[in-house]
Order: structure tokens, then sequence, then C-alpha cells
């Protein structure tokens, strides 16, 4: 059997986690396999309405094992927090792997964030400040501390010992804070080890058994392409690769085992942080596409900041689906566009004088204006659909014109917010 990744094509906040959700009722493991609480999935299905930072988008299924990978953040305090959140509102306990080998974000991670931030002023990131930047610097520079150093005390003090000798000079001196002490920190950690020990794994051993099993495993990504460290807008990206191309990595699966890479589009752009937008929409015309965004407007799941909207950007989608390696779409939120008379697609850039459909370096990307392409509306509730032929003409047509852009199958259609509202074409699930 072969894995299934569920990736973004964009900036993130496509809505896979609702597709996640969806295609996990015939899985029999859903593996996170990077990022951390940094970001949301917002599902909703008969237990109510759910934003999943860290736990992956299968814990709905009480058949599904549910990994986090070698490669995800793990905020201990999190994870313990969402899981007992979803069994308080009567979700039954979801079955919950960590892997031995993915490592902790630590509190002077989440400290670090917010003192740089505070430090760059104008020129911040626009970081949400849960500690991921400093926590992948410090697993870069080998300063990382993995769960199993949890449960080996003399380890885990040298760990940390190692960790904070540098930390402590850029606190006294860049950022002019108190220094921090293994005596301080080690109790507490000590403790979240005991915690999480039930849950603690070899993942890659139990992931490639579930391969020679012949067992459905669906990856989930957080972000999308376009917050790629190497392939996307640099220097406003993620600090984890969210490409199909590292699932292999932060899961612990075989490279070979990834046939299937489900590439989540929404049917417009939106995007939550900092960088270049280039279909971006202002004033009345975002505000008005903003408070119809899904169920509950385009806010950010993790954050809750305004997300920024503008309409679709073919010229960012295709380059994303390209990086990701995509075989299929599943496009979200078709209607949402409903309410439109008329629809642009941003087909091209403008830039130095000519159009190009090429996505370019992020060095040219604050010089690119879109070139449009004005579409019909379908002006009509189309929620209640759930066959592509039922759909009015122009809503057809409007998918049909993003195949041809991106040169990829739409397979998966969602027209609502709930697990049901999603068609299915030359359906092959």
């Amino acid at each position: 059997m072969t894995a299934t990744a569920v990736i973004g094509a964009n900036w993130g906040d496509e809505g896979k986690g609702k597709i996640t959700d969806y295609l996990s009722g015939k899985a029999d493991f859903v593996v996170r396999f990077q990022g951390g609480n940094n970001a949301g999935h917002t599902v909703i299905n008969d237990y109510g309405k759910f934003a999943l930072h860290l736990l992956p988008s299968g814990v709905f299924y009480p058949n599904v094992v549910n990994i986090l990978g070698p490669g995800v953040a793990v905020n201990i305090s999190a994870f313990l927090s969402e899981r007992d959140e979803l069994i308080s509102r009567g979700v039954p306990e979801p079955k919950l792997m960590i892997s031995d080998r993915a490592q902790v974000v630590m509190p002077y991670h989440i400290r670090f964030d917010e003192y740089e931030e505070r430090r760059l002023g104008d020129r911040k990131f626009g970081s949400t400040k849960v500690g991921i930047a400093p926590f992948y610097a410090d697993k870069y520079l080998k300063l990382g501390i993995q769960v199993a150093d949890l449960f080996e005390e003399d380890r885990l003090r040298s760990r940390l010992e190692a960790s904070l000798a540098a930390k402590n000079i850029l606190l006294k001196y860049l950022y002019g804070r108190p220094v921090l002490s293994t005596k301080e920190l080690l109790p507490e950690l000590l403790k979240e080890g005991k915690q999480i020990r039930p849950f603690v794994r070899d993942v890659t051993e139990v992931l490639h058994t579930a391969l020679k099993d012949e067992k459905r495993i669906l990856l989930e990504g957080q972000l999308g392409a376009l917050r790629d460290p190497d392939h996307g807008v640099y220097p406003y990206p993620t600090s984890s690769s969210p490409l199909a191309g590292f699932a292999s990595v932060g899961a612990g699966v075989p490279t070979w085992s990834i046939r299937r890479i489900v590439a989540v589009v929404k049917a417009y752009s939106s995007c939550v942080g900092a960088g270049p937008f280039v279909t971006e929409l202002f004033d009345e015309a975002a505000n008005e596409l903003r408070r119809r965004g899904g169920d509950a407007g385009e806010y950010g799941a993790t954050t809750g900041r305004p997300r920024r909207v503008g309409w679709l950007d073919m010229v960012a989608t295709r380059y994303g689906c390209r990086v990701q390696g995509a075989t299929e779409i599943a496009l979200t939120n078709l209607d949402v566009l409903s309410y439109l008379d008329e629809i642009p697609i941003c087909k091209a850039y403008w830039i130095n004088g000519k159009d190009t459909d090429t996505f370019p370096v992020s060095a040219l990307l604050d010089r690119a204006k879109p070139v449009w392409e004005k579409m019909p509306g379908w002006k009509g509730d189309i929620s209640r659909i759930r066959r592509f032929d039922d759909l009015p003409l122009a809503a057809r047509r409007y998918v049909k014109r993003i195949e041809e852009l991106i040169d990829l199958p739409v397979r998966l259609i969602s027209v609502g917010p709930k697990r049901d509202a999603i068609m299915v074409r030359d359906c092959f699930i």
C-alpha cells in the first residue's frame, strides 16, 4: 500500500484540515510530518467546530492512529491541552503516537521568538510567537532536545547546559533579559516526559510495518508551498519544509511510498503573515470576501488575525503545485464566490514591462502586478450540491479553467464548511 500526502499549494490556510478530515475516513494512519502548533487546521464535523494546531486531523476517527513524526516541533503542553479539549467535548479518545526522535519546543524557544519579533519592530516577519524559528534553529545547530532525551535525566541536563551556554549571552547582552538555568528548567521537563511517555513510539518502525501490511497512510502538511524555506517567498517562510518531498523525512516513510499528492487550493487566495501578495484586495472588497470566507470568515485558526485575501493567483498556484509534485487538486471554498457577478483570476504577472506566467524569485516579486482574466459568476447557493454536473455552468467553467491553467485535475471540490459538503470527480478514493 502507498501513502497519500495532503499539502498546501499556496501560503497555507487553503483548507487542508477539512480535506485531511474527509480523507481520514478511509485511512489507518494520519501523520503530521513538519511544523508545530504555529498554524491551525479548522475541522467541522458532528462533534462541533475545532481548530487543531498540533494534533493530526484524523483524531475524530476512533480507528485512525494519529502520529507526530520526527520532523514535528512538539510543544508538550499544547499537545496535552489539545488532547484534553477534544475529550472534554465528547470526542472519543484518539489514538496518538509521538516519535521518540521528534524534538521538543522549549520554554526559551517561545521567549526568544517573542524577544526577536519585538527587537525587529517594523522589520518583523509576522511570527506566531510560539517558538518555531528558534526551535528549528536549535535543531540544525545540534542544540535541540529529542523526546527520548526526556527519559534520561543526565543526558537531558547535559543537553540543556550545552544549549543555554550561548543563549544566556544573547539574553543578557542582546535582549537585556534574565538568564536561564538548567536547575529551573529540568524538573518541568522531566514531569512532561512522564506525561507523554505513554504516547512515545518508534514511529518509523510502526509506519514501515504499516506499509508492509498494506495499511493506508495519510501524510498531513502544515502551511503551503510558498512558505517553504527554499522554494517559497524568502525571507517570509516558515522554518520547516511543507513540501510533499519532505514528508518522507519528516514522517519516516520511504520516498517510494508517496504516490498520491493532493494539493489543496482555495477558490480565491488568502494568507496570514508578512510578505508580497500580488492579488491582495483592500478596503471593502477585502472585507466582503473575508466575511464570507468559510464558516467563520477568514481569520487565522491559531492567531485569530484577519487573513489577507485576494482573487485566485494562478501564477503562484501553478508554481506551488509544481514544487509540491502534485498529482491532483482539492479545491475548497468554491461556495464563497457565489455572491459575485464576475470573478477575476490572475493568469500572469506584469514585471519589468512584460507578462510572465512564471513565478519569480523573491527579489522580483514586489514589482509584480496581476494580469487579470474575468470569468462570469453564478450568483446562487451551491452549498447543497454534491455532483459536479449539477453545478451551474459558470461554476463548472471556473473549475475547468483552473485545471487548464495548472494542468492538473481537480478531483475534490468543497462547497461548504461541513464534512459532507464535498463532491468527488472521477472518484478513486
